[in-house]
């Protein structure tokens, strides 16, 4: 039987990279992506500025002072999203099993190449035509299972790749902090370093019951990635999950500003549940049924977002240009596609600091005393986790 071998791919400094095939002069000197006010907030930033001490979601008046020199660039979710779906495409052709783990990663499972073909070196080749064909630079590791290549990419980027045999991987893992753990939070970081527990040799040689008690399932968890183990699968079109949600109305109607209400309210709970377990869309639809019984499906692509005041208005949008006028209406509902793992900061070039505190405020409350606490519309929707299609 073939070791498991799994490679993350990972794009450098994705929205700089962008910006510099749209602009040559940014080459090689700091740039910050973001909305360049009062109020704006990091988006990214290239690795010139991170070597100032800017990061990601700092605001870009403390980025600035920072790194007076750098080139503040407002960003273009359209544009970003579109370079994205290349890459994606890109290794749907190309790869036997592949997920999209978010706007600018993917794993592919590559297991059992190796009788054919070398891994490493179909990875490679794999890079290199992603790098001939997009402009894009891009990194790799690969190794037994998620977690080892993903930390091999995060310490050979930018523009590297690297490859973990099984027979390396405690030597691999060993001398790192904690903190290189995918996931692991800010929290639980600081509780096992107050237990003596910095790096991740001393993590794998802890008894594992003293893990699980400090740390519950979670300790197990953390035990097995710092020991190399990760049985989670590489799930095939991972990006076509979907949620939705839809409502059939006890008589039929054709009242357009109460169904604009209803999407309105239908969208703000979706958006909350993608923001609440960490997903993004790129594709939305509006399903609408006809009081006798004819039923169409619209759709339209959208910038990766998970926040309502992006999605609502393309709702409606949707809903407005195919809808058939005069017809009572008898079922209404919305559908998130195209979903991938990412922060709603993938939408702080847009965005002020004011807004992000406002949704992650209404997002706590919700998240304390239920999503129908606060709501812009009032409607009775059912939400479900669609499976891939």
């Amino acid at each position: 039987m073939s070791v498991r071998s799994v490679a993350h791919l990972d794009l450098d400094s994705f929205y700089v990279s962008v910006e510099r095939l749209r602009n040559s002069k940014l080459v090689g000197i700091p740039v910050i992506i973001g909305w360049d006010s009062e109020r704006g907030v990091v988006a990214s930033c290239s690795y010139e500025a991170r070597a100032f001490g800017v990061r990601s979601a700092m605001p870009v008046k403390k980025a600035k002072q920072l790194c007076p020199k750098a080139i503040i660039v407002r960003g273009d979710m359209n544009i970003y999203s579109h370079y994205s779906h290349m890459v994606t495409d890109i290794i749907a052709e190309k790869a036997p099993l592949w997920e999209k783990a978010s706007i600018d990663e993917h794993y592919i499972d590559i297991t059992g190449l190796d009788k054919f073909y070398g891994n490493f070196k179909w990875t490679k080749e794999l890079k290199e035509f992603i790098i001939k064909n997009t402009g894009l630079p891009i990194s790799f590791g690969l190794s037994v299972n998620k977690t080892v290549a993903k930390i091999a990419t995060n310490e050979i980027k930018p523009s590297g790749e690297l490859y973990i045999e099984a027979g390396r991987v405690n030597e691999f893992l060993d001398p790192m902090p904690v903190k290189k753990i995918p996931m692991l939070g800010k929290h639980t970081c600081e509780l096992l370093n107050s237990k003596g527990i910095y790096d991740i040799k001393t993590l794998r040689l802890t008894h594992v019951a003293f893990l699980e008690k400090m740390l519950g399932k979670n300790g197990r968890i953390l035990w097995e990635k710092a020991n190399g183990i990760d049985e989670t699968p590489v799930l095939s079109n991972h990006e076509r999950k979907s949620i939705s949600t839809e409502i059939t109305f006890e008589y039929d109607i054709d009242d357009i500003g109460k169904i604009n209400s209803l999407l309105s309210g239908m969208v703000e709970k979706l958006a909350y549940r993608l923001r609440k377990n960490k997903f993004l869309t790129s594709c939305v639809a509006v399903k609408i049924r006809y009081s006798d019984f004819e039923t169409a499906t619209f759709q339209k692509q959208v910038p990766y977002t998970a926040f309502d005041h992006i999605l609502t208005p393309a709702v409606k949008d949707i809903f407005e240009k195919s809808y058939r006028k005069n017809n009572l209406i008898r079922l209404i509902g919305v559908k998130f596609t195209n979903l991938v793992h990412g922060e709603p900061q993938l939408n702080l070039f847009e965005d002020t600091q004011e807004m992000l505190s406002l949704y992650k405020s209404l997002d706590d409350i919700k998240d304390k005393f239920g999503e129908d606490i606060i709501s812009r519309s009032a409607s009775k929707t059912e939400w479900k986790r669609g499976e891939d299609s």
